[in-house]
């Protein structure tokens, strides 16, 4: 079971497809064995980067087992819904399964710190007292913003919550406020694993977070990072990391970047397809010639990102 010692890289799953839109079941088991081999010490599945409003609830949860049954490492799933009857039948079903843990984030609607609070008291209520949950801390998608100390009254509140995802963006300082927090004991110790792409992984780990839980198309870079920073290694960290920006910052246009993300997912060989299900474009030419000039700068530095197949 999840727990606030979990530490490492969760690599945020994406949802492969076949062409015509159907899920890719042999894409879903090539790419958790490769997330195994890169080092991931957790997945998560059914994030917003794997298209899961896309799904129906059978497929939702046919992909979640799936990943589960094959996955040595614990697997997180995200639960998020518009309503708590959702959020529960999912729940169960896959903690049924096997899985680690759920995630879950605030609904727009929220307008106040204690409507946040009590969202959440309400969400740990329908899922059960005994599942472990993360806290899913991203104001660009959501437009909820949570303070340190509303995340502290949360973890407070619940047992369960046992991890944040944290992706606020600058959020360096919440990182240090919140490992304050534990230091001078007003909260409890929790996981902080942060998300944004990895692109302010660096640092972020040397302010005390433990580890990434995002999608990049190199977790086996992030988990580097994460290895080498623990070693206290900074300056290789730190250069292994750099190499990966100027494609890292692609990757990470909003609107664009899963379609580029699957791309080069694709011409890495984890998955059979880059398509995205509808709605949702691919990538154009005229990106696909930017990403590849990107790719074969980085391979100067890092040869994973020059071991690729043709597109």
């Amino acid at each position: 079971m999840l727990d606030a010692s979990a530490k490492g890289v969760y690599v945020i799953a994406p949802t492969p497809f076949h062409e015509d839109g159907r899920v890719d079941e042999r894409s879903i088991d090539t790419m958790t064995d490769f997330f195994l081999g890169a080092g991931a010490t957790g997945i998560t599945v059914l994030g917003m980067m794997g298209e899961a409003p896309k799904l129906d609830a059978e497929e939702a949860l046919a992909v979640a087992a799936r990943v589960i049954e094959r996955a040595s490492v614990p697997v997180v799933v995200g639960v998020s819904a518009p309503g708590f009857a959702a959020m529960r039948t999912l729940t169960r079903a896959v903690m049924d399964k096997g899985a680690a843990g759920v995630m879950i984030a605030p609904p727009s609607s929220l307008k106040t710190d204690d409507q946040i609070v009590g969202y959440y008291a309400n969400a740990a209520e329908a899922i059960g007292a005994d599942v472990p949950f993360v806290i899913q801390d991203y104001p660009l998608s959501t437009g909820i913003v949570m303070t340190p100390g509303v995340i502290r009254r949360i973890v407070a509140d619940n047992p369960g919550a046992v991890m944040l995802k944290h992706e606020d963006w600058p959020g360096l300082e919440k990182i240090s406020t919140l490992r304050g927090f534990q230091a001078d004991g007003s909260m409890r110790p929790i996981s902080i694993l942060c998300g944004n792409g990895g692109m302010f992984l660096d640092f972020e780990t040397e302010r005390g977070a433990d580890g990434a839980m995002t999608g990049y198309a190199f977790p086996d870079m992030l988990a580097d990072v994460v290895r080498l920073s623990a070693a206290g290694e900074r300056d290789a960290a730190h250069d292994l990391f750099d190499a990966h920006l100027p494609y890292m910052r692609y990757e990470q246009q909003p609107g664009a970047g899963l379609a580029v993300r699957k791309y080069v997912l694709m011409r890495r060989g984890i998955i059979g397809s880059a398509a995205l299900r509808k709605p949702g474009g691919g990538v154009s030419a005229k990106t696909r010639g930017e990403v590849d000039y990107l790719l074969a700068r980085l391979a100067r530095h890092d040869a994973r990102a020059g071991d690729l197949r043709g597109a």
